[in-house]
């Protein structure tokens, strides 16, 4: 069997897999959800959701730190990577021994096209359909905002997210406006003199991967003058199963603005 990865890559399989190692925890979920069960070995220690495979799964270290000694004693006949949230040089040396496929998503819409090629990958393709399909009914009906808005994932130094990310896009699909202008800049730093120059509606505190805490909503509070939330980082960068959520959070984060 082949079968075409979102890196254009051609990825080979002599069956459908049985001992699948997913290094992306939004994947994770996912596979989850397409009823894997036993067939995921080996995870992250970032794949936080289910909470059972969390706890009992095989850990291979780090989506950017992994073990590949670990990983060789799983013997996985596929291993789930993508391009963001793993290194070029873990990718290609997995590569080299196992099939990988890597997902690259930017936006919904290839949200949807991967879920779709997992659930043929791991021969549930029903399965993937239910879930595009619910994913996509909820997405056309988003609840909508309005206003300029920068979504901060790191202090120390201030890290943002770009336009040009799948975080961009969610916003964007919001109705809000992102105040990185800059297509290039996917995650840029920002010196606190750049943040207090920014005409700011809302200012997002992301769970994840930085812990925002109260101190830092205050002093964002002072320093932008605008409405500064923590929100749930997952609900904006997960491309998974996990979306089937994004309408309820989203439709509470309107009522809470």
């Amino acid at each position: 069997m082949e079968f075409i990865d979102q890196m254009n890559r051609t990825i080979r399989l002599e069956k459908t897999p049985r001992r699948i190692v997913s290094l992306v925890p939004s994947q994770t979920e996912l596979l989850y959800d397409l009823g894997c069960k036993d067939r995921v070995v080996g995870i992250t220690k970032f794949c936080i959701h289910p909470d059972k495979w969390f706890r009992e799964k095989t850990r291979v270290g780090g989506t950017k730190q992994l073990n590949f000694d670990r990983i060789a004693e799983l013997e996985p006949d596929l291993i789930i990577a993508n391009k963001e949230e793993n290194t070029k040089d873990d990718i290609e040396r997995l590569a080299l021994d196992y099939p990988v496929y890597i997902s690259d998503i930017s936006n919904v819409d290839d949200a949807l096209k991967m879920i779709q090629a997992i659930g043929q990958i791991v021969n549930e393709s029903n399965r993937a359909q239910v879930l595009s399909n619910q994913i996509l009914n909820d997405y056309q009906s988003w609840p909508q905002l309005d206003g300029k808005v920068l979504y901060f994932i790191w202090a120390n130094p201030f890290m943002v997210a770009g336009k040009n990310t799948f975080i961009g896009q969610v916003l964007s699909d919001l109705g809000l406006e992102n105040a990185i202008d800059d297509p290039s800049a996917r995650y840029p730093e920002l010196k606190e003199l750049e943040i207090s120059q920014l005409d700011l509606e809302y200012v997002f505190l992301s769970s994840e991967p930085f812990p925002f805490k109260e101190k830092h909503i205050k002093h964002l509070e002072k320093l932008t003058q605008s409405k500064v939330l923590l929100v749930d980082g997952e609900m904006f960068s997960w491309y998974g199963s996990r979306m089937l959520k994004m309408k309820s959070y989203f439709e509470t984060l309107v009522n809470t603005l």
